[in-house]
């Protein structure tokens, strides 16, 4: 089975510019959906930007606790792969359960000096992602003519 070489880079015209990614997928959809070979397009954000969503405080006992719950999943992790070596299901059940509380309890303590050695310098939880100011529906020179016409047929569609 041998691998075909990618194709050629070939020219991209901008179709339709968007403001929000919802609206340039709707715009691919709808070419999709009237046949248009949507292989040949693609969607370019622009102007990205950081945008970093203030979640909560952090404390020390939010971290302990943070850090119990994914003790607790790496605990029940090592208590699975145990327990395939268990000679029955009471020791299978024992291992799994040990594993959790083990986790958690190490986790919690890790959590919280974690936490407890950046000195307040990150007393914060939050959610970062990277945002773009606009964008961009694309397609290759050949067939961008034909998609600009049929994304008249969606922009009379909208209100």
């Amino acid at each position: 089975m041998s691998a075909e070489p990618p194709p050629p880079p070939t020219e991209r015209v901008v179709v339709e510019s968007y403001p929000s990614y919802e609206g340039a997928q709707r715009a691919v959809d709808f070419l999709a959906d009237s046949g248009f070979p949507v292989e040949r397009t693609a969607i370019i954000g622009s102007d990205l930007r950081m945008v970093e969503t203030v979640l909560g405080r952090l404390t020390r006992g939010r971290a302990a606790l943070a850090g119990a719950g994914s003790g607790a999943w790496f605990g029940l992790l090592v208590g699975l792969l145990l327990s395939l070596f268990a000679a029955g299901s009471h020791t299978a059940l024992v291992l799994l359960l040990s594993g959790i509380a083990y986790g958690a309890v190490f986790g919690a303590v890790f959590g919280f000096i974690g936490h407890a050695l950046t000195g307040g310098r990150r007393d914060f939880t939050s959610r970062s992602q990277i945002v773009a100011g606009r964008y961009d529906v694309v397609a290759d020179a050949q067939v961008a003519g034909e998609a600009e016409k049929t994304l008249v047929g969606l922009n009379r569609r909208e209100p």
